[in-house]
């Protein structure tokens, strides 16, 4: 199983977890009002006065076989709208309970 952590724009709102939906995916974490900035450009998104944009972030957790069909519909996404900001990364997960 693969872990999918998914930090994205808030002007994608609901779309990521429609686009987990889609894929068949139903369980995911989400965490809303999240703030940060990238590591290569972009700007910061911290809900403050000066940087009012802020990010989401979904944690998912899927069968290793729909870990790539996830990432590549993110890529779709972000590259449809590179200016808005959206990161993901798969990892391991050793156990579940």
């Amino acid at each position: 199983m693969k872990a999918i952590f998914i930090a994205y724009n808030q002007a994608y709102n609901e779309e990521i977890v429609d686009l987990l939906g889609q894929l068949g995916q139903r369980g995911y974490t989400v965490w809303q009002d999240v703030g940060g900035r990238g590591s290569v450009d972009g700007e910061p998104h911290l809900g403050s006065h000066a940087w009012p944009t802020q990010n989401h972030a979904v944690l998912t957790v899927v069968e290793d076989g729909l870990a790539p069909k996830v990432m590549n519909a993110l890529r779709d996404k972000d590259a449809a709208y590179p200016d808005l900001g959206l990161r993901a990364y798969v990892l391991p997960v050793e156990e579940v309970l």
